[in-house]
């Protein structure tokens, strides 16, 4: 049997470079009908270093200690400024939220869109689909606040 990888500095070095850069480029397509209706437009990778390991609570929480719990993507659209609509920002994130063998995406801590394993390699469709599923979500915020 297979001994499955669990969360570790590799692991985790993957997923925020490789994993996040990826999925973002996607994200950025598939949005580009929507970020022009904006003044300003940022998606950054998001790490987080200060949710301690409750197994472990001495260890400072860093990639080089493989121990970090959530990393992801947050998006935010600033200055939509258009005629007859009231201005607004809007923020998202994608969250990967990193189990001890696995890890989950989701826009929340309680949805959960896709599972995989550390190391296990992304298709494309599965990039498109998460960047697809992000993106309608969004849309549909955005929809909101010009209806509200």
């Amino acid at each position: 049997m297979e001994e499955k990888q669990i969360r570790d500095k590799k692991g985790i070095q993957q997923l925020y470079n490789d994993v996040l850069a990826e999925l973002g480029k996607h994200i950025h397509i598939n949005l580009a009908p929507v970020i022009p209706l904006f003044e300003n437009f940022v998606l950054e990778r998001l790490l987080d270093t200060w949710t301690k390991d409750p197994t472990d609570s001495e260890k400072e929480v860093s990639i080089e200690n493989g121990n970090i719990q959530n990393l992801g993507l947050r998006l935010r659209l600033e200055g939509f400024n258009r005629p007859g609509a009231e201005p607004f920002d809007i923020t998202k994130d994608l969250l990967f939220k990193l189990e001890h063998d696995s890890y989950t995406i989701g826009p929340d801590k309680n949805t959960t869109w896709l599972e995989k394993e550390y190391l296990q390699r992304w298709t494309t469709a599965e990039y498109e689909t998460i960047a697809t599923q992000w993106g309608d979500e969004l849309v549909d915020e955005i929809t909101e606040k010009l209806q509200g």
